[in-house]
């Protein structure tokens, strides 16, 4: 599989993650997931430098509904945290697809092969009634 640059990939836990150029992507969490939590109030975010495999937990997001974790789609660095988040994370209720939550730097292309496709990740949530 070859990774399309500015496509989006889907985890099953409802993060996504976009290929930018070179071996840097954008990771944030999808439309379903910020409807599901509700009014976001708060973003934990890593630091700069932190290192994280596939499935690692790397942040939390808080609403008044719930606190739910946010794990890495693909091993990598984080390079940039969005730390306008920290002040407005309502950016993530009002545009998912663009609130990105960290920029890394990814380790392994392969690693896209386990994540789902837009299309795919659009199936899933019809399957599971959403």
């Amino acid at each position: 599989m070859s990774i399309v640059e500015g496509s989006y990939y889907f985890t099953k836990d409802h993060e996504w993650v976009k290929a930018q150029e070179g071996k840097i992507a954008l990771v944030g969490v999808s439309d379903f997931a910020q409807s599901s939590l509700g009014d976001i109030a708060y973003v934990e975010l890593p630091q700069e430098g932190d290192e994280y495999a596939a499935g690692d937990v790397f942040g939390v997001l808080e609403s008044p509904k719930a606190a739910s974790e946010m794990y890495m789609p693909v091993s990598g660095k984080v390079l940039e945290a969005n730390t306008s988040l920290e002040e407005t994370p309502e950016q993530i209720n009002e545009n998912a697809a663009s609130a990105w939550v960290i920029k890394i730097s990814f380790n392994d292309e392969s690693e896209f092969e386990n994540l789902l496709s837009e299309a795919d990740y659009e199936a899933m949530l019809k399957e599971s009634g959403h």
